[in-house]
């Protein structure tokens, strides 16, 4: 399978160490959980490895090949801040991605079925000024999976998402895995990283502290208890 590979990633902001040489791995097909307390440097990671954030040293690359400054035609991120268009509807936000991706004809439909998944066909023509933090959530995510990147970076992802968002987009994660999308996910809420992530890298203070399965490292442990007791071991 193809593979994201991220190394030596550092960013600093002035005397600040952001990021301090993370380099990870992703294969196309896998889930990967970035996790971490407030300040460890997740959103950071996602910022640069989405080309929005311009690294102090480090290089990004796909299936063998380094991407450069646009590296947004290949990594897509939807950040823990659901910004989107305040003037474009909802409906809107989808043609400006299937025309801006040049996606096959027939994404209506994939559109359109992404939308009922998530309760979302009822606000297909409102504007986005009148959404919810939760709806803007579920339009950013619809825009990005239509857009079938072939990795996605999900930043807290289910923060401000109701019971329906929160199930239909562990689906959705599930079925973007099961495409052979590369995934990364950041998550404080760790029951549902051990049960969607295939393995887990934990930073703390901008490093690489720990990765592998949440068995591995639950094997490795002292308190060999929960994924909270295994999290707070390994980054307090």
């Amino acid at each position: 399978m193809p593979q994201l590979a991220i190394a030596g990633l550092r960013k600093t902001y002035g005397r600040t160490v952001a990021v301090d040489n993370v380099s990870l791995t992703v294969s196309g097909g896998e889930i990967v959980g970035l996790l971490g307390p407030n300040g460890a440097g997740k959103s950071t990671t996602f910022l640069c490895a989405a080309g929005l954030l311009r690294p102090d040293a480090g290089t990004f690359s796909w299936d063998g090949r380094e991407l450069g400054s646009k590296r947004g035609q290949n990594i897509a991120l939807i950040s823990e801040t659901p910004d989107v268009y305040p003037m474009l509807t909802v409906w809107e936000h989808l043609v400006f991605v299937a025309k801006s991706c040049r996606l096959a004809a027939g994404w209506q439909a994939r559109a359109n079925d992404l939308l009922e998944r998530f309760g979302m066909s009822p606000q297909r023509d409102t504007l986005g000024t009148a959404l919810s933090k939760g709806m803007r959530q579920k339009t950013l995510v619809a825009a990005t999976v239509l857009a079938a990147t072939p990795v996605i970076l999900f930043d807290e992802p289910m923060v401000g998402l109701d019971p329906l968002g929160q199930r239909e987009l562990r689906a959705i994660i599930k079925d973007l895995r099961a495409s052979g999308t590369a995934i990364v996910m950041s998550t404080h809420m760790l029951e549902q990283a051990q049960t969607i992530c295939d393995r887990v890298v934990i930073l703390k203070n901008g490093r690489i502290v720990a990765s592998g399965t949440f068995e591995e490292l639950q094997a490795r442990s002292a308190t060999h208890g929960t994924a909270e007791d295994l999290f707070l071991e390994l980054t307090q």
